[in-house]
């Protein structure tokens, strides 16, 4: 069995709900581990502001990891089709430097990247398959992904997500926690719940496990692609939790339009994961309504 401990991994973006998870991982298998954040730099985690290319390559070249896992981003699509220039400037400028940094210390580069880099309206998508984002933010991820790999190319793995879940710390950090607060909030009514966009919800500690799987691999770049099987609506994520949690008394009522914060969005972005599976690497996931059971609560 090999010392992980000798592999020094980077995790940027560590303060977030996917970057706790990779973190908490990767400590647990032996890695050595140092998380950056910016704004929620506490702890143990290292301020680096990722919008400085000279921050970038101090940090990098002061740490010299074996793995840089880069999970930061502007990821809220509304936020970003108000402030272009903000997410290019992390999700692509903050990308390419990282990338840079990563290969001048002969470091593995893991981007995580989005099924919105497609357009939802031929699925499933493979690896290859063309991208066209509807919305900036989707179009930010996808320029990060090229800029990563024309930088480094012999040392990017880019693994693209779908709808993200796990133990949130702060409002807003998994859709959980905002369909619980929707059904709490609407005990004896009707509620129109969205039913068009087909998301597949995928738990952060299935992620964090194919995220170090690749960091594992060392020797490995290209694009990934990685989700869970169950295909749901909110309005599914929505009854699923109402059935966890004996909420029977809100009526789910199907909403047919994408109404909302006036950002496209694909209807049904479907990835395949034949990459991974090639690579010889896990794809199973934990079940929505399993994972939910067991680790979240509702107050009565």
């Amino acid at each position: 069995m090999s010392d992980n401990s000798q592999t020094k991994v980077v995790v940027t973006g560590a303060s977030g709900l996917l970057g706790r998870a990779v973190v908490k991982e990767a400590r647990n298998r032996g890695y050595t581990v140092v998380g950056t954040a910016f704004s929620r730099a506490t702890g143990d985690l290292v301020k680096v502001d990722l919008n400085d290319k000279q921050a970038i390559d101090d940090f990098i070249s002061r740490e010299r990891p074996q793995a840089v896992i880069h999970c930061a981003a502007e990821k809220r699509p509304f936020a970003a089709e108000n402030n272009r220039s903000a997410a290019e400037l992390l999700n692509v400028s903050g990308t390419k430097h990282l990338a840079q940094a990563a290969r001048n210390a002969g470091a593995l580069f893991v981007y995580v990247s989005t099924e919105y880099v497609f357009d939802g309206r031929n699925p499933p998508y493979s690896e290859d398959s063309a991208p066209n984002p509807l919305n900036v933010y989707g179009q930010t991820k996808l320029d990060g992904e090229r800029v990563a790999m024309q930088a480094y190319p012999e040392g990017t793995a880019v693994l693209r997500l779908p709808l993200l879940y796990g133990s949130a710390q702060t409002p807003g950090e998994s859709p959980c926690d905002a369909l619980i607060k929707l059904l709490q909030e609407n005990r004896g009514k009707s509620v129109e719940v969205e039913a068009i966009q087909k998301r597949f919800p995928t738990c952060v500690d299935d992620v964090a496990r194919v995220l170090v799987d690749i960091v594992a691999k060392r020797n490995i770049s290209g694009i990934f692609q990685f989700a869970a099987p169950e295909m749901m609506t909110r309005l599914d994520m929505c009854a699923a939790l109402a059935q966890v949690f004996g909420i029977n008394d809100v009526t789910l009522v199907p909403q047919k339009d994408m109404k909302g914060d006036g950002v496209e969005r694909p209807l049904n972005a479907q990835m395949l994961m034949g990459a991974l599976e090639r690579e010889g690497i896990r794809v199973d996931c934990v079940p929505f309504k399993q994972w939910c059971a067991q680790n979240l609560s509702v107050a009565n």
